[in-house]
């Protein structure tokens, strides 16, 4: 069975990440061809502060858009 780890800046709701996982299962499901009840999706939330793209975290890129 598939496993999708998904990484995300924390802060998105319930109903997003719901929506997010519905088309990960339906994208793998359906391009291997295999029932939705064999795709499993986690969601790992990390602090802004704590992702970095670049040399700058997440928190500090937002601050600095204001």
């Amino acid at each position: 069975m598939p496993f999708v780890s998904v990484r995300l800046v924390a802060g998105r709701d319930q109903a997003t990440k719901d929506e997010m996982a519905r088309k990960i299962v339906d994208a793998v499901a359906g391009t291997a061809g295999m029932p939705k009840e064999s795709v499993w999706v986690s969601f790992e939330e990390i602090a802004a502060g704590d992702f970095y793209v670049g040399e700058k975290s997440v928190a500090e890129s937002r601050k600095a858009k204001g």
